[in-house]
């Protein structure tokens, strides 16, 4: 009795199962232009999509254990549904949507670097590079900046670039130097008038006390003369 409890239920399982399955609607397949979708809410909803598909194959594509030609394949996919986005983006655009190529992420280089490269590997313009596939035999260069070449200057090019200016004679013009010397030079002319009056005091002093040595002098002379006679 219970067994065939059992087979009812499990056919009537099966039953209620095809039922739900009539009722579900087909699965619909993004459009394979753009340009046949005529709604705005169907356009961003085809380019969250297409959004959603690039971010799982940029997550595994991360992988560097994945292999060089599963890598190359995966960065090839990625770059296919990138076009396609943007042919979404522009049909947003004509439909009255925002623009969101305006915010696109720019290309960037092994440490995160933007950087341009605008048709590496002759793959067409555009073309980029994902996680791990960045480096590829081949592609890591793409990203690897060349030595900077220091070029020693000429003699002529150390001259041509001096002026009135490397000597002087411009340091006035803007009125910063004399705002900037005016309190020091005012303090050493003081300085120096006071050394002056300082030494001429010291001069005055010394005449004086020569013409009083002078003066003893003769004094003294008058005085062993008269004695004399």
């Amino acid at each position: 009795m219970a067994r065939n409890e059992e087979k009812a239920q499990s056919m009537l399982n099966r039953f209620i199962a095809l039922k739900a399955e009539e009722k579900k609607k087909p699965k619909e397949r993004r459009p394979f232009l753009a340009s046949e979708c005529r709604d705005l809410a169907e356009a961003d909803k085809w380019r969250q999509q297409i959004m959603r598909e690039i971010g799982r194959k940029v997550a595994e594509i991360q992988n560097e254990g994945l292999g060089e030609h599963r890598l190359r394949d995966l960065n090839d996919e990625i770059n296919k549904l990138i076009r396609e986005k943007s042919h979404w983006e522009r049909r947003i655009v004509e439909l009255g949507g925002p623009n969101y190529a305006k915010h696109a992420p720019k290309m960037t280089d092994l440490e995160g670097n933007i950087v341009d490269v605008p048709n590496p590997s002759g793959r067409g313009p555009g073309y980029r590079y994902f996680g791990a596939a960045k480096k590829l035999p081949g592609v890591r260069e793409l990203f690897e900046k060349p030595p900077e070449l220091r070029k020693r200057r000429t003699r002529y090019d150390i001259y041509k670039r001096i002026d009135a200016s490397y000597y002087g004679y411009r340091d006035e013009e803007d009125g910063v130097l004399a705002r900037v010397e005016g309190p020091a030079e005012a303090k050493m002319r003081a300085e120096a008038e006071e050394e002056w009056r300082r030494v001429e005091e010291i001069r005055r002093e010394a005449r004086r006390g020569a013409k009083e040595v002078v003066s003893v002098g003769a004094a003294a002379r008058e005085g062993g003369e008269r004695e004399e006679g």
